[in-house]
């Protein structure tokens, strides 16, 4: 069995508190390795060798910072293959969809390339009598972040890029189920040209997490994961004076009007719904047709798609719609909240708990499921599955519908499809929800726009990617400056004066 380590100062370091978690095939059930679990004293090491590294890596101008951006970029390209491979055996996505997840990394990567452009700062001649004013944006120094299992390549590079970029050191605490990826970025970094120490990774649990959240050199805490850990880190992250951003879980409503076009409509929940086995936080997981007509309709088209969504390994390519889902734990609590929705009255119209996969058995395959006529009191309407279910909530008007996604908890993501464009501007205005799509199922922002949710689905004042994470990653330092005149009236210069 590989016994996977830390990546410390340029190397594979091994862990040394003799804790390990399990990391599994989710496909087949099996540990493939186990990787060691930071103590205090392991994370405090990696600190302090990322800040010694820092203070050179500050000093060198963005342009060069920026050109090793651009060589990451190739060597992720050159390895998208290899490393879309190990995310698919330790996660259990499908291979197209853990390129897509490498790939929408190196898309913030891309726009990291600009950090001379986006670090520039402001300018005023003459704010006063000889006087000048301008800005510049520094590096914080240390910083980290603490990423989830359902995008081990994406979410790291939102965070560490632009940190780096900016002239940061990073310590990056990943998921301790499927670490393997994270590491192999690191290696790739410093092959790009990144001095050693500049990215670090830790594995880790919660010790791991408070000696991040308690260490007086980190000086920014990025965090994405359930909203019970966002709240736990932000505050004591900024009880400890950091700067923290913590996206936490999400319910993402899609409202289909009655003069939407229902195959496209259905066609955007069935891959919003179940690709990735819903295990994205902007997976659409609640389906809102207004009226009666228009949820018989949607049901009516959204059955056989489903019936023929495919579920399978990673290994057979193409012909997988969606794999297992990432523990047997993950798996258990999917479907005891279907158990849930079944027992507090919802419809069950396709029924995916008896599903099993000849081979694979002992895998963490989760069938497709779709309720309909769930209400509002359900737990599978209020908290987030993160597994393979659409709930469908009839709505007896448009405000009706609005209202639903507006009353949420959470407010990370929600999408509407109608062919009535003052509908469409209504909801984009009205909506008190952080990512909107009109027409669009899974509306993440490119890498120049940001990424972020409202209400329970964030922590913080600023988002990931795009100009925010220039912004959340540096200080802004303002400085007058006047200088005594040398200068004589008649254009003499007068020497004594400058003494």
């Amino acid at each position: 069995m590989q016994e996977l380590t830390h990546y410390i100062g340029g190397a594979n370091v091994k862990g040394t508190s003799g804790r390990f978690a399990d990391v599994f095939n989710p496909a087949t059930g099996e540990v493939q390795a186990q990787a060691p679990l930071a103590s205090e004293s392991e994370m405090a090491h990696a600190v302090d060798v990322a800040a010694k590294a820092q203070l050179s890596w500050g000093q060198v101008n963005p342009q060069r910072r920026a050109r090793v951006m651009m060589k990451f970029v190739d060597l992720l390209n050159r390895d998208m293959d290899r490393l879309a491979e190990a995310l698919s055996r330790e996660h259990g996505k499908t291979f197209p969809d853990a390129k897509g997840d490498v790939q929408r990394g190196l898309e913030v990567v891309e726009y990291c390339i600009g950090a001379p452009q986006l670090l520039k700062g402001e300018f005023t001649d003459s704010a006063g009598p000889g006087i000048d004013m301008y800005s510049m944006r520094q590096p914080l120094g240390v910083c980290a972040g603490i990423t989830p299992f359902n995008f081990p390549a994406m979410i790291p590079m939102w965070m560490f890029a632009p940190a780096i970029a900016c002239g940061n050191a990073f310590i990056l605490k990943p998921s301790e189920r499927d670490p393997s990826v994270p590491l192999m970025l690191a290696e790739l970094m410093e092959e790009a040209g990144l001095p050693k120490g500049i990215l670090q990774v830790v594995n880790g649990d919660k010790v791991a997490v408070d000696a991040i959240l308690d260490h007086p050199l980190i000086q920014s805490i990025g965090f994405v994961g359930s909203t019970p850990i966002a709240e736990y880190i932000y505050g004591r992250g900024c009880s400890n004076g950091k700067r923290v951003q913590c996206f936490g879980g999400a319910k993402n409503h899609m409202i289909i009007m009655p003069d939407a076009d229902m195959d496209q409509a259905a066609d955007a929940l069935v891959g919003a719904g179940y690709g990735a086995a819903g295990e994205r936080c902007m997976a659409i997981s609640v389906a809102v047709p207004v009226g009666d007509e228009t949820a018989d309709r949607l049901i009516e088209k959204l059955v056989p798609r489903i019936e023929k969504l495919k579920v399978g390994p990673y290994t057979a390519g193409d012909d997988v719609d969606y794999g297992p889902v990432v523990t047997a734990a993950a798996k258990q609590n999917i479907l005891g909240l279907v158990q849930s929705g079944v027992d507090q009255g919802a419809e069950l119209v396709i029924d995916g708990r008896d599903f099993s996969l000849q081979g694979y058995e002992d895998g963490f395959f989760v069938g497709p499921h779709l309720f309909d006529r769930v209400t509002p009191d359900m737990d599978i309407y209020k908290k987030e599955i993160f597994g393979p279910v659409l709930s469908t909530v009839r709505a007896g008007s448009y405000e009706e519908a609005i209202g639903l996604a507006i009353d949420h908890e959470y407010g990370n993501g929600t999408a509407i499809f109608t062919r009535d464009g003052d509908a469409a501007r209504d909801f984009a205005n009205r909506i008190n929800i952080g990512m909107v799509g009109i027409n669009v199922p899974i509306p993440v922002p490119l890498a120049y726009h940001t990424f972020g949710g409202w209400k329970k689905s964030a922590f913080g004042d600023l988002n990931q990617h795009g100009p925010d994470a220039f912004r959340f990653y540096t200080r802004t330092k303002t400085v007058t400056s006047r200088w005594p005149s040398g200068i004589k009236e008649g254009g003499e210069f007068n020497f004594k004066a400058m003494d």
